[in-house]
């Protein structure tokens, strides 16, 4: 094999959808594994659908994922520039070869004129025009004009697109890595614009060159550019370069959670769930999204998680390094079928993850939201308090989230707790406990717990009867820490209080009810 060069070359028009990330993520593990080039080419060609920003979004998306390039506008390389609008000095002279070569044409139809035979051909029950081998001859354009009357058009800056000129009664066929033989009849293909009358190029041509140009070895891409390879293999043998065709890869669909259809930008507020690498605010609420990020995941987490939607080791692996996954990544291993985006599995590997970290490490993470909220702690006491919560949260958001009575007092207690377990005769025992714990001088969770159980030992109750108290009491909840590690945590001064204030509680609740 030639070294491996491969790209992801998203459009700059809104923000980067997962399946675009996954789409990178197979790019970036194929080169990894076989110790080739990973770049990024941004295809802004198509002007009329650029947004501000949205570059800049795909880049610290991928950053942010742990894809790092090895080209691209930011980075640098040999191939450059990266940007096709940088670029488009060059394409014209290849469409213009292509033209002298007979393999493609001047079209001078104006969009009236299409707009009229589309209409022509609809009233003729043909309900799709396309230009194509059956219909050209009947456009403006260099095949059906004299040539005299195309060079008095192109002299005269009438405006003109450059078409290609797809030839009849062929079969074109890609060896796609994925699925194998795929076959098209260029009958049934269209004449694709290739160079626009602004001037500039669209996907197609431009795609081409710049592959060509860039030595890309290896083309890794959705499935639905798929009907777009017979034109592709086309335009190479249409310039010389047939030999140099790269080899295809056409991934599986990303589908939506219940398996039907197309996972779209959408779906994501519909269903409450992120489709976005990285949370992205349009100039409407119906073009802004929530983000993996700011949901609180993982990247690392993001990537075992896409790195399954479609691919498979083959063995009862599921969590993987990105290190791991280049090594274990091969194409061969992708599957034909459509992947299902299931958010549960994907809240799994969160949560995975989250438990594998080091305390220390979740500390830093969540700091920024802590003291957004106000809170003032040290790193020690976050760390701590991550230990306890880091098996008992999905996402980052979740610690804080979850476990606010760490940082402030309770604000409300389980009423269908205290009305079940919680007896004023008791009263009198609690206060007793209170006391009891208020004069250990060793407030660890051990000593906690060992004079608990003596306090019961002695008053002849259960644990039932005392730990949900205690932990209502603390954290308002019966969920959360083990409830001996909440109190160490929290410390003596602080449980003391809590303490005193939920018995007082306790009494009133079971007063009014």
């Amino acid at each position: 094999m030639n070294q491996v060069r491969v790209r992801f070359a998203p459009s700059p028009t809104g923000a980067l959808h997962i399946g675009g990330v996954r789409t990178a993520l197979y790019n970036y593990l194929f080169a990894r594994k076989n110790n080739g080039q990973f770049l990024l080419r941004i295809e802004d060609t198509d002007q009329n659908r650029f947004v501000s920003g949205a570059e800049e979004y795909i880049r610290e998306s991928l950053e942010w994922c742990g894809i790092k390039l090895d080209e691209g506008p930011a980075t640098g390389g040999d191939y450059g520039p990266y940007r096709q609008s940088e670029r488009k000095h060059l394409y014209k002279s290849y469409a213009l070869e292509l033209v002298e070569k007979g393999h493609a044409y001047y079209a001078f139809d104006t969009p009236e004129e299409l707009t009229s035979e589309r209409q022509q051909q609809k009233e003729k029950g043909n309900h799709t025009f396309k230009y194509d081998g059956t219909t050209r001859l009947v456009m403006r354009n260099s095949l059906s004009l004299s040539a005299e009357e195309t060079k008095r058009l192109l002299a005269s800056d009438t405006p003109y697109t450059i078409r290609l000129k797809v030839p009849q009664d062929q079969v074109v066929e890609v060896n796609d890595l994925i699925r194998g033989k795929v076959s098209f009849q260029t009958n049934e293909l269209d004449d694709k614009v290739l160079f626009k009358a602004d001037g500039m190029p669209t996907y197609h041509l431009a795609n081409i060159v710049d592959d060509h140009l860039m030595k890309i070895s290896h083309v890794i891409r959705g499935e639905e550019w798929l009907p777009s390879t017979a034109h592709h293999i086309l335009l190479y043998n249409g310039l010389g370069w047939g030999h140099e065709i790269p080899q295809f890869a056409h991934l599986p669909l990303i589908l939506k959670p219940n398996g039907k259809g197309k996972l779209s930008k959408r779906d994501g507020d519909k269903l409450g769930i992120p489709v976005f690498p990285l949370s992205w605010k349009g100039e409407t609420p119906e073009d802004s999204f929530s983000g993996f990020r700011e949901f609180g995941f993982d990247a690392r987490a993001v990537i075992n998680f896409l790195a399954f939607l479609g691919w498979n080791p083959g063995t009862e692996q599921e969590i993987f390094s990105l290190e791991e996954l280049c090594e274990h990544f091969s194409i061969e291993k992708i599957s034909k079928a459509g992947a299902r985006f299931d958010f549960d599995k994907a809240r799994w590997f969160n949560q995975q993850y989250i438990i594998a970290t080091d305390d220390a490490i979740l500390a830093e993470i969540i700091r920024p939201t802590v003291e957004a909220k106000g809170f003032n702690v040290s790193d020690e006491f976050l760390a701590d308090f991550c230990g306890l919560m880091k098996e008992r949260v999905v996402f980052f958001n979740d610690f804080v989230k979850n476990g606010y009575y760490f940082f402030e007092p309770v604000k409300t207690y389980d009423q269908k707790t205290i009305k079940k377990k919680w007896q004023p005769e008791r009263r009198k025992a609690f206060d007793r406990l209170l006391g009891l714990l208020s004069q250990l001088t060793d407030f660890t969770h051990t000593a906690i717990k060992n004079q608990v159980v003596e306090f019961m030992e002695e008053e002849n109750l259960k644990f039932g009867d005392v730990l949900p108290i205690l932990r209502v009491a603390v954290s308002g909840t019966m969920k959360g820490p083990a409830i001996f590690e909440m109190m160490e945590l929290l410390g003596k001064t602080e449980i003391m209080k809590r303490l005193n204030n939920a018995y007082k509680y306790f009494d009133d609740a079971i007063l009014v009810s």
